[in-house]
């Protein structure tokens, strides 16, 4: 969804971008390709921090929202050098709607332009009227078709009788993305672009041969697990889950009745969502809840913690499952998929979705780039990452999104003109 504001890169030579999720907030700012560095795109300031006034991926506190984004740019900002006025900002929450559509127009044998793109891309032909609570964050055309032949990516200058074209369309809940422009610009900041989480995560640390090969990649974040589906190179399916890895840590925190930062240390030291012939004989030391000051503490063997792990982790993965089949893709698409996201690093997470999903998976960190540095080359970083690779023009709608949105609006005399060209 692009913003009718300047391109960043036209205001100071900069890209920014901001991933807002539950658990953490990252903001990095980036110089595109320039003699400075050296014809490739660098990386100047890091700025991150612990999160709030989100759950689930969803922003329930505006106030504690704001002041977490503002800390987090200007720590970038500092870092750089440099003031930012835009972003790009990823969209976790939003109960997205991901399908594909069909459409064709009729040419009437004359010379496909930049106007019959328009006309076929015209988001009028994609979003339905039972949608109206929704508004459209992507519209990726996929692969156009001329005379019913198929495959053809960009069919300007031929000659058609019919222009056929298949698009992937995202949307999200209109109030869920006005949210998160309010945060946003309450931090005096404007928003360029706004992306899904899973396709910008998809864009941070998937190959171009994987994408080609078809491939599924899954973010585990702290309170929310979403998913993209790539099929010949595109994108065909978004979808995310409200559980993610704090719900793992509440499950702990409440079946051993801890406090939530005993729990997430327990996790982190100790879970893992395959059990072990060993578990039964490690014991772990558990402060009971509201006695941490005390010496006294419960003793349990590893083996329960692992035992209130590994239903959560089997849920996400079912769902997962569930979802992609609902959606048609379970035989389409290969067997490649990739994890990444912080929950992703708990021992035992790709063994159970290789069974679960039947695939062969990989652990996916941000693609490499100039001026990165170690903090950030973890998987927590992947989305933020793949916000920049969407900056930085790894977007397959930019030309079309233009085209679409052109101010090169016909008026009555170009509407009769094309009315003439198709019908004569």
């Amino acid at each position: 969804m692009k913003n009718e504001t300047t391109s960043i890169r036209k205001r100071n030579g900069v890209i920014a971008a901001i991933d807002i999720g539950t658990t953490k907030i990252c903001c990095l700012i980036a110089k595109p390709r320039s003699e400075r560095t050296g014809n490739r795109p660098c990386i100047m300031g890091i700025g991150h921090q612990v999160s709030n006034g989100l759950r689930n991926g969803t922003i329930v506190d505006l106030d504690q929202a704001e002041a977490s984004v503002r800390s987090t740019v200007e720590a970038a900002e500092q870092m750089a050098g440099e003031n930012i006025d835009d972003v790009i900002v990823n969209l976790n929450g939003g109960q997205r709607k991901s399908h594909l559509v069909a459409c064709e127009v009729a040419i009437g044998g004359h010379e496909i332009s930049n106007s019959d793109i328009r006309r076929i891309l015209d988001p009028s032909n994609f979003i339905q009227q039972e949608q109206e609570n929704h508004e459209l964050v992507h519209c990726i055309p996929m692969v156009y078709g001329v005379d019913g032949n198929r495959g053809i990516s960009d069919p300007r200058g031929m000659f058609a009788e019919r222009l056929s074209v298949n698009v992937h369309v995202v949307m999200a809940q209109r109030g869920q993305i006005r949210n998160l422009r309010s945060v946003v610009r309450r931090c005096h900041l404007g928003i360029e672009d706004v992306v899904v989480a899973p396709y910008a995560t998809a864009l941070g640390c998937l190959t171009k041969e994987e994408k080609s090969l078809g491939v599924t990649c899954i973010d585990m974040g702290g309170g929310s697990t979403s998913f993209a589906i790539f099929f010949d190179g595109e994108l065909v399916h978004t979808d995310s889950l409200p559980l993610g890895g704090e719900h793992v840590t509440r499950d702990i925190a409440r079946g051993l009745v801890t406090s939530y930062t005993h729990a997430e240390r327990m996790k982190t030291l100790y879970g893992n969502a395959i059990p072990s012939i060993n578990d039964d004989q490690q014991l772990i030391q558990v402060p009971s809840l509201g006695e941490e000051e005390t010496p006294e503490t419960n003793t349990i063997p590893r083996s329960v913690l692992v035992g209130i792990i590994r239903p959560r982790i089997e849920e996400i993965f079912e769902l997962i499952r569930d979802r992609i089949k609902d959606a048609g893709f379970d035989q389409l698409v290969g067997r490649g998929m990739v994890l990444t996201g912080g929950a992703s690093q708990l021992p035992g997470v790709r063994e159970v979705a290789d069974t679960i999903l039947d695939k062969q998976s990989r652990f996916g960190r941000p693609l490499p780039m100039d001026g990165m540095a170690e903090v950030i080359t973890g998987p927590t970083f992947t989305a933020c990452m793949g916000l920049l690779h969407y900056g930085l023009g790894h977007r397959p709608e930019e030309l079309h999104t233009q085209l679409a949105h052109s101010k090169e609006h016909p008026g009555k005399l170009g509407k009769i003109s094309q009315w003439l060209r198709e019908n004569f």
